[in-house]
């Protein structure tokens, strides 16, 4: 399912969800102006690649090749649709997130959300040499903390393959698209794919969703918000 829109309210403007969109997009820009050579190399040293996690943490080096990379790795992306599927997301569910939360405690929760869902990746991927790059884990966990606020807003959903819009609740997508992410984990897990093969950061994603979620119980509303009746 492809979420197109939602009709969530807000009544703030949602500065932070537009600053990462148009980071994400700088960087991105960047990268592909970059030599093949040189791309694979940037994205190697900002990427987190788990077997370079346990070595720095090994030989002391945790702040430079371990936690940077954590929080780099969050504005890098592998191809024009990746970049797209998870600013389009974003676009779609952060700001009333951003709205509930205010924009710093809503930045927080981005960014731990994002830290958490590559601790899964790596504990989960202890072997692979490959980095991992992309926003959507931090994203997940907007979407989390959206799942659990926003249960019963409407979502304006593409089926694929047949094309067919129909409105659904939150619920109903995103609780879709994490069991898709769970079982897509673990299926992943049990066939021990290679690690000298890429593809999707399935654990990455179920782990930002549930940072998200917990950190939405812990975080205040922000004062005078709007009430929206669920």
């Amino acid at each position: 399912m492809i979420p197109i829109r939602d009709d969530a309210p807000r009544t703030t403007t949602p500065f932070i969800t537009y600053f990462l969109v148009a980071m994400n997009t700088v960087v991105f820009l960047f990268e592909v102006s970059l030599s093949p050579d040189v791309r694979a190399g940037f994205v190697y040293q900002f990427g987190v690649v788990p077997t370079a996690f346990g070595q720095a943490l090994h030989n002391g080096a945790f702040l430079q090749s371990s936690i940077v990379p954590v929080f780099t790795s969050m504005f890098l992306h592998a191809s024009w649709l990746h970049l797209i599927a998870n600013m389009w997301a974003l676009w779609i569910f952060g700001d009333n997130i951003e709205d509930y939360l205010g924009h710093s405690k809503y930045l927080l929760l981005y960014l731990v959300s994002g830290a958490a869902a590559s601790l899964l990746h790596i504990l989960f991927n202890q072997g692979s040499q490959l980095p991992s790059v992309g926003a959507s884990g931090a994203i997940a966990g907007v979407m989390g903390a959206y799942f659990l606020l926003f249960p019963s807003a409407r979502v304006l959903t593409v089926v694929p393959f047949i094309f067919f819009f129909v409105w659904l609740p939150a619920w109903v997508v995103l609780g879709y698209w994490f069991l898709a992410q769970f079982l897509s984990g673990a299926a992943t897990s049990i066939a021990s794919a290679s690690s000298t093969t890429g593809g999707v950061a399935f654990w990455a994603h179920v782990g930002g969703f549930i940072a998200g979620i917990t950190l939405i119980k812990l975080f205040p509303a922000r004062p005078h918000r709007y009430s929206f009746d669920n």
